[in-house]
């Protein structure tokens, strides 16, 4: 059975979140391990690498969360209840991918003025 489109659509949203949220946060670890190299003991820039590094990790989890949802999705026996539940665990991965992005967007722009 094809994916239903609108939840290719969600699906296609959020990687597209994924790829903004993991060049953001490389972005942000290239600006702050220099500046955290001059200042090491710095907490609040340890707390940066941090938040970037933890940026990277939600965006590999969420891919591997993606592909296991459209494996279940291309099942032949998927069931309608099991589709809804996939539409509702992508909105609620969708939701968490753009509070990280927003998270890390603001600590990028922080390093940006700074510079």
């Amino acid at each position: 059975m094809p994916i239903p489109s609108e939840i290719q659509s969600l699906i296609n949203r959020l990687n597209l979140e994924l790829e903004t949220t993991e060049r953001e946060a490389n972005e942000g670890l290239s600006l702050v391990r220099p500046v955290l190299s001059s200042f090491p003991d710095n907490v609040r820039l340890i707390q940066f690498v941090a938040l970037f590094n933890n940026g990277l990790l939600f965006v590999e989890i969420s891919r591997r969360r993606i592909r296991a949802i459209v494996e279940r999705l291309t099942a032949p026996d998927i069931t309608t209840v099991e589709i809804l539940e996939a539409g509702e665990d992508l909105s609620m991965l969708l939701g968490q991918s753009l509070e990280a992005k927003i998270r890390g967007k603001r600590i990028l722009d922080i390093l940006k003025d700074l510079g």
